[in-house]
């Protein structure tokens, strides 16, 4: 499964000039290739790079200084973009849909930063999938290619030393991602005591390496470059010699400082020998594939960086599209103006792709949908067994249209069916890249289901894909459900960033649907807060914005929205009339567009407005109805806050043990939501359960659970809890 179309642009040097031309898509190779000269001072060329080396190596340790080195990053990119490029390549690489970028390069070459070229827009390499293919002077016939098997083999080597922990835990990480694809890939783990003699003697049994440890570079001496090992430096003269017998792995990616660090001194005629370093040593001996680090690099990005890559890879993406959507994560997670996401290089083609559709007239591999199996029957309440294969035979047996399938798996989604609803997106996202909004139905319905991986996972794909194909709405709406996603699991900061950028972009764009929507998620963030009137503020627009179409399925169901979220804001100050006004309003208005989810959002909050009035028998109501529709949905979430708010209200009117009963089956839901903040009330409730049936043991353990995760998420809770451990102790 190849990520999207590529573009290969060729690049050679000539006297004082740079001659560049792109072959056809897809490495289809034209028999009259066009081509344009610019001419280049390479004195000042080298003199730019030594500037961006130095921005590189400037050290920002605050906000400022971060985004300074970034903005000197822009303008020294843009100077590359302005005079290296020709004019034609320029409106090819600006215009250009295709996210896959093929340089093609004489060797003379590489010591320009490529991918840190910047248009005036973006970076190359946050718009591109790059990757290098470097053309050297020598005999390529000496050189013995893997030729790879079904069933790959792969090394991790991990902390060589056992004195670099973050390392060792970056290749247990990577171990256990490939746990699930056992059958196609068999990784052996090596930490700790790792000599050159046992990379010697295993290196080339297996297609694919993984490094993370230390890389000395030394830029005034190349030869003594090299991975450290526990009995010294495992240097490039060495890689040189193993590569001369044996076929080595097909992709090795060195995730230690400066192991792609590029020769930066005049070229002559001995720059091959001279200016070699891990990544060049590897590729001379038959490497395939080679990922290196151009500068130093941090423990927590480079954790996220490799285990992102991996993750792409296993799902079948190429890799430059597993590159590429690594940095944007780096990019999103860290900031633009950290520049983790510029800390990599990839040597080889970037549209390969190693566990699915192989290239060169490989096998195709069918990907199988990957998804979290919950054995809760409350989660498939409609589909039986037989029924779902035999609805997946007739999809497969009369090959249904890409709208049709959008439509089904949308239809599916809405019904609760949420693995049906995956099944069938998954399939549809394998066929087009040109339906951006089934990610966002794969990643709700995951979500739902409590698979946070997987929904980030398509959160970001449905982020990627809008961007791809310029689609401005759709973009809007991929960063308002993340930022939803970050929300909900009470990442607050990346939240708001989020918003504030769908606002900003659906007002450049003059989207008043979105700029409504992302007003009222806003308005929620300041709820969080308790910041009230600055949330009634924003709402107040986002209902205005949507009066404006009283006719429209979009806007009434935002509206719909509007109304329960005045609701919650009503609840807050304690006005329990005006919220439950509000909440009904809500409610009829979801229930006149058959939109389930909301209506069991509604029934939920009605029933916390009578329970805070004393009215228990009909909170009781209230509250079963909407986990009955929870359940139906397949709603984790609103299942585990369902049986809690029901288990509550028997805390509340005495009866222990049915409050026993539906405090343990919300803590049995638990494992599908992951929410702790739901997990340490579930726990509390428990402890007061238990307190009160003078269960004093049984009390505070399930207090000090409730407070132990209150440490991080709530502080004002844990102190409130301790002061009720501490006067329990007394008694």
């Amino acid at each position: 499964m190849s990520l999207c179309e590529s573009l290969t642009l060729e690049v050679f040097k000539q006297e004082r000039a740079l001659g560049m031309g792109f072959l056809g898509h897809n490495r289809t190779t034209p028999t009259l290739r066009h081509y344009t000269l610019v001419d280049v001072s390479f004195t000042e060329l080298k003199s730019l790079s030594s500037e961006l080396i130095a921005v590189l190596n400037r050290p920002a340790r605050d906000a400022h200084s971060k985004f300074t080195q970034l903005k000197l990053l822009k303008k020294t990119g843009r100077l590359f973009w302005d005079h290296m490029l020709s004019r034609p390549v320029k409106e090819r690489l600006k215009n250009s849909r295709s996210c896959i970028l093929t340089l093609s390069l004489d060797e003379e070459l590489i010591c320009f930063p490529w991918e840190i070229i910047f248009d005036g827009e973006e970076f190359l390499c946050l718009k591109f999938g790059i990757g290098r293919l470097v053309r050297s002077r020598g005999d390529s016939g000496l050189v013995h290619y893997r030729q790879l098997p079904e069933r790959l083999r792969m090394l991790v080597l991990a902390d060589p030393n056992a004195d670099l922990k973050s390392a060792y835990l970056e290749g247990l990480n990577i171990k256990n991602q490939f746990a699930s694809r056992a059958g196609k890939v068999r990784v052996d783990f090596k930490s700790g005591g790792i000599d050159r003699k046992y990379v010697q003697k295993n290196i080339c049994d297996y297609d694919m390496l993984h490094f993370s440890g230390h890389c000395e570079f030394d830029k005034m001496d190349m030869h003594k470059s090299g991975w450290v090992l526990s009995d010294g430096i495992f240097k490039a003269e060495e890689i040189l010699r193993m590569g001369q017998g044996s076929g080595m792995p097909a992709l090795v990616f060195s995730n230690a400082c400066h192991s792609a660090g590029i020769h930066t001194g005049p070229v002559d005629s001995e720059y091959q020998k001279e200016g070699y370093s891990m990544a060049s040593a590897f590729l001379s001996s038959g490497v395939r594939h080679y990922i290196g680090a151009i500068r130093r690099i941090e423990d927590s990005p480079s954790l996220v960086f490799a285990r992102e890559f991996y993750a792409h890879l296993i799902s079948g993406a190429n890799v430059g599209g597993a590159l590429l959507l690594s940095r944007l994560k780096l990019s999103r997670d860290f900031g633009l103006e950290s520049l983790h996401w510029l800390n990599y290089l990839l040597y080889g083609d970037p549209g390969f792709v190693f566990l699915g559709s192989r290239g060169l007239g490989g096998k195709r591999e069918k990907i199988r949908p990957a998804y979290k199996k919950i054995t809760h029957k409350a989660l498939f309440p409609a589909l039986s067994i037989s029924g779902t294969v035999l609805l997946l035979f007739c999809f497969i047996r009369f090959n249904p249209s890409d709208a049709y399938l959008f439509s089904r798996s949308r239809q599916e989604y809405s019904r609760g069916h949420n693995v049906f609803a995956i099944t069938l997106g998954e399939r549809l996202a394998d066929r087009t890249r040109n339906f951006p909004g089934i990610y966002q139905i794969i990643a709700d319905a995951y979500s739902r289901l409590g698979n946070k991986d997987k929904a980030l996972e398509y959160y970001y794909k449905y982020i990627f894909e809008s961007d791809r194909l310029g689609n401005g709405s759709q973009l809007i709406k991929a960063y308002i459900k993340l930022g939803w996603f970050y929300h909900t699991n009470l990442q607050y900061g990346k939240a708001r960033e989020l918003y504030d950028k769908a606002l900003e972009m659906s007002r450049k764009l003059k989207d008043s649907a979105n700029e409504a929507v992302a007003l009222r998620k806003t308005a929620v963030w300041y709820i969080d807060r308790g910041e009230l009137n600055r949330a009634l503020g924003l709402l107040a627009k986002s209902t205005a914005i949507n009066l404006e179409h009283p006719g429209n399925y979009e806007r009434n169901k935002n509206l719909a929205c509007d109304y329960f979220d005045f609701g919650q804001v009503f609840a807050s100050k304690g006005d329990y009339e005006a919220a439950e006004q509000f909440y009904l309003r809500s409610l009829r208005m979801f229930s006149r567009l058959k939109l389930k989810e909301g209506m069991g959002y509604c029934y939920l909050n009605i029933g916390e407005v009578y329970f805070s009035r004393k009215e228990f028998y009909k909170a009781l109501s209230y509250y079963k109805k909407g986990l009955d529709i929870s359940e139906k949905q397949g709603h984790g979430k609103n299942i585990v806050l369902g049986y809690n708010k029901i288990g509550e209200l028997y805390l509340e009117i005495g009866e222990a043990s049915k409050a026993e009963y539906n405090f343990k089956r919300s803590l049995e839901f638990f494992g599908i939501t992951g929410n702790r903040l739901l997990l340490a009330e579930n726990n509390y409730n428990l402890g007061l359960l238990f307190k009160k049936k003078r269960r004093k043991n049984l009390s505070r353990g399930y207090l000090r659970a409730a407070q132990e995760i209150y440490r991080d998420l709530d502080y004002g809770r844990y102190l409130e809890i301790r002061n009720e451990l501490a006067g329990m102790d007394k008694i």
